[in-house]
């Protein structure tokens, strides 16, 4: 998990966000940045630069590493610095509370706007890049892919279509994105791997998320990810969310992801509540949610 950078904000000057700013711009042609072009990328003297960068390589905000030349590179605390700035300068986010998740990809905190929401950070590629920058369509035919915007462009993806989605589909409402950074509604009730269903509830629990796949289908999503990791349940429905691997319905694969999300749905409540739902075929379903007729598994 990275740390929490939201108590370190008010101690940064403009200055210091320069600084950042530059490294990220930097960023986009090498992994490290030469320090040499810092007072260009940050519009700063050579002075400022070593004052600043000695403030920023303090705060673990940026890392430095000697290769053929003197390399400056962002952390993620330097990029939750950065989009937390313009999130503030929006108004979206007026304050900042505790993680509501921690993820290998993803971390979520509680922060007040008009209302409590979540806030989410994208880490896509930080620890791992070489695997996610292979497995990610959005980044596999860049020559040069930085982590930064491996991350982006999944918040990016993700805030799409949850845009597109919403409120036609139960997902969490999107309320603003920058950079790698996600603002939507907080959700309620549990995560479906923590929650006690009743064998009778079973089925309708699937039912209602079956619904909600065939809404996404209809509306031109296919989720690709989805397990009981990635549904709330309460007693209102329940909610789809982690919209990174979104993949449009007219993508050649698309039929397949639909079947996988299908079949990973089942197989978990096939599982974890035996008896309580009937055995279908995946295939049988999967037709019925890209058909836009699934009415119930209880039919197959």
């Amino acid at each position: 998990m990275v740390r929490n950078v939201a108590a370190e904000m008010a101690d940064l000057d403009p200055e210091d966000f320069h600084v950042l700013s530059g490294v990220e711009h930097g960023m986009r042609f090498s992994e490290w940045v030469n320090r040499e072009k810092l007072p260009e990328f940050a519009r700063l003297t050579e002075e400022e630069v070593d004052y600043r960068l000695d403030r920023m390589l303090d705060l673990e905000f940026l890392e430095r590493k000697t290769i053929q030349y003197e390399g400056i590179s962002l952390t993620f605390a330097g990029y939750d610095a950065l989009a937390l700035k313009s999130f503030a300068e929006r108004d979206t986010v007026e304050g900042f509370g505790a993680p509501l998740g921690v993820g290998k990809e993803s971390d979520v905190f509680e922060v007040q706007s008009f209302r409590p929401m979540a806030l989410k950070f994208h880490r896509e590629g930080y620890t791992n890049f070489r695997e996610v920058h292979r497995g990610r369509d959005y980044t596999s035919e860049k020559e040069h892919t930085s982590w930064l915007y491996t991350a982006r462009k999944a918040a990016e993806r993700e805030y799409d279509a949850l845009e597109t989605l919403y409120p036609d589909v139960n997902v969490p409402r999107p309320v603003d994105q920058n950079r790698h950074a996600i603002v939507m509604e907080k959700m309620t009730g549990a995560e479906l791997s923590k929650a006690q269903l009743e064998d009778d509830q079973a089925s309708g629990v699937l039912d209602l998320i079956l619904r909600e796949v065939t809404a996404a289908y209809d509306a031109g999503y296919v989720h690709a990810d989805i397990s009981e990791y990635n549904v709330f349940v309460d007693e209102d429905g329940v909610t789809l969310f982690d919209w990174p691997q979104a993949t449009p319905t007219d993508h050649e694969n698309a039929r397949e992801l639909l079947d996988r999300d299908v079949g990973n749905i089942l197989n978990y409540f096939q599982r974890k509540y035996p008896g309580s739902v009937p055995d279908p075929e995946v295939d049988a379903i999967a037709d019925a949610v890209a058909g836009d007729s699934f009415e119930s598994v209880m039919e197959f």
